[in-house]
């Protein structure tokens, strides 16, 4: 079965409904998600977006906070670009009906770590589920978009699938397999979007959601793309520790707020002994000033406190943490939440210019699938949400204005089942999933070291060709789809981690301590 589009976006998100919206206006789009369209890292998004719209703030202290927090990787031309983007797609959202929180007439902003000023737009703590729903409604109600959930994406369509051979390197489209029917559709276009999220699934613990297995990026560099900074994997601080909930994130406004840290034995303020900048230092400094806390005293998590804040200040401000919370019987009101670091956000990705363009003509990509040069590093809180809707917005505008410059629709092969069977072996999958997740994290987690990566990079291989096995003899399903891109994210961080010889930003290396004078990308050439 081949469909055919004018468009495809892969990933339903803040970043693929913008791209989608912003080209539904004369062309076909099919916007795919591997699960119900809500699902992304978009919905799960406490915190807000970052903006200049304070009396007082300007476009040069949000730029200097960006690079600042990012250790001087970032570009600071992009920077400048997104940075001075951010009041019109604010405006944008409001124009959608994103309700954003305000007070006496004006938005109210708030203030995260890593930030001069206060310039968080939010919709209490809830702004990416606020942000998913408005960009939903929108793309439901628009007659050029079809909506297609529940279709897992395999693979890109390029030129080595086309029935007559193509050296031209171009994307013509995806393989998906429709988990209603179990069968693997073929979808052609004359430009596709990558927008699927990051890969924080690859570590064991991660506030992403469960479909965040780095899709994206393992397609991109199989289509052969450059990846770059894959070492940089930002952990939050602050995940709630609790036996009942493993991915629940604390948001950083808490400690914009006023939330203190504390060690859970002594009630000892400890980030003022790390930074001068307290709970407020980029997220780098505080998830390792807590794994310090935790390994040297043995400890399972350090406090988070906002309790000296008036309770109904504390409800009005957090209501879904606060309800969260008392369901597993804590009350940020009266004690401190327990809280360890969690892997948060990808840094790195598929390399993509100010266009949204990658190597690949007809392969657009947009958000955290991507490295685009305005996170560096470390990311800044809240420049998430706003890097997918000036990307999903520029790369829309990029494809209509190189229409007729853009790859044609080639006739290409569907995809070959004749040759798999099903498994009765699947429990090799939960498996390999697990020892991957598992040795991450001990091996390249927040503190690495040089032997630890090359004993990942061993384990690595051995499951790359395990893996390769498996997949070349039983027919697809969503969990082997997911965790052959899971052996191919983890194998581009690990050999990132093993090239940046220095510490800098999320890369923290006891062998390379230092940070080197010249800032330079990690990129990888297939």
């Amino acid at each position: 079965m081949v469909r055919q589009f004018d468009i495809l976006v892969i990933g339903s998100g803040a970043a693929g409904l913008t791209a989608a919206l912003n080209l539904a206006t004369d062309k076909k789009v099919a916007v795919i998600a591997k699960g119900p369209l809500s699902d992304g890292a978009t919905g799960w998004a406490q915190g807000g977006i970052a903006a200049v719209l304070e009396e007082g703030d300007s476009f040069e202290a949000h730029v200097e906070d960006t690079m600042v927090a990012g250790a001087g990787l970032n570009d600071r031309h992009v920077v400048e670009h997104v940075v001075g983007a951010a009041p019109a797609a604010i405006e944008r959202l409001i124009e959608l009906g994103v309700p954003f929180a305000q007070e006496d007439g004006a938005l109210h902003l708030t203030r995260e770590g890593g930030h001069s000023h206060r310039r968080i737009v939010h919709v209490a703590d809830a702004t990416g589920w606020a942000v998913q729903q408005a960009l939903e409604r929108a793309a439901a109600a628009n007659p050029n978009i079809t909506l297609l959930p529940d279709m897992v994406a395999i693979d890109l369509i390029t030129g080595r699938h086309e029935e007559r051979f193509s050296t031209g390197g171009a994307v013509h489209g995806l393989y998906a397999l429709n988990r209603a029917t179990r069968k693997v559709e073929t979808l052609t276009a004359r430009a596709t979007i990558l927008a699927t999220g990051g890969a924080g699934r690859v570590y064991l613990y991660s506030t992403a959601p469960r479909g965040a297995t780095g899709d994206g990026i393992a397609m991109a560099w199989r289509a052969g793309c450059r990846v770059s900074n894959m070492e940089m994997m930002q952990f939050h601080p602050t995940c709630l520790y609790h036996l009942e909930t493993k991915n629940f994130l604390i948001t950083e406004a808490v400690r914009g707020e006023g939330g203190i840290l504390k060690h859970p034995l002594t009630g000892h303020r400890f980030m003022p002994d790390y930074d001068e900048r307290g709970e407020l230092a980029p997220r780098d400094v505080v998830a390792r000033a807590i794994d310090n806390e935790i390994k040297r005293d043995g400890l399972d998590y350090v406090h988070l406190d906002i309790s000296h804040r008036e309770p109904e200040f504390v409800r009005a401000h957090f209501p879904n943490i606060y309800e969260k919370l008392i369901g597993l019987g804590i009350d940020m009101t009266t004690g401190p939440i327990p809280v360890v670091p969690a892997q948060h956000y990808t840094c790195g990705g598929v390399v993509v210019d100010l266009a949204g363009r990658t190597d690949a003509p007809g392969l657009y990509a947009a958000g955290e699938v991507t490295e685009s040069g305005l996170h560096g590093a470390n990311r800044l809180a809240s420049n998430s949400l706003l890097e997918c809707l000036v990307y999903g917005q520029a790369a829309a505008r990029d494809i209509l204005e190189r229409w007729e410059q853009l790859p044609p629709l080639a006739k290409v092969r569907e995809w070959d089942e004749s040759r798999v069977t099903d498994s009765d072996e699947e429990v090799v999958i939960t498996q390999t999933w697990g020892e991957i997740r598992r040795f991450m994290w001990n091996y390249v987690g927040i503190v690495r070291t040089t032997k630890r990566l090359e004993r990942a990079k061993r384990r690595i291989d051995m499951l790359r060709q395990e893996v390769t096995d498996y997949y070349a003899h039983f027919r697809v399903t969503p969990d082997l789809i997911e965790l052959r891109n899971l052996v191919e994210v983890a194998d581009l961080i690990i050999r990132s981690a093993l090239a940046r010889r220095e510490s800098r930003g999320l890369h923290f290396t006891r062998d390379f301590p230092r940070t080197l004078a010249q800032a330079k990308d990690t990129v990888l050439v297939d």
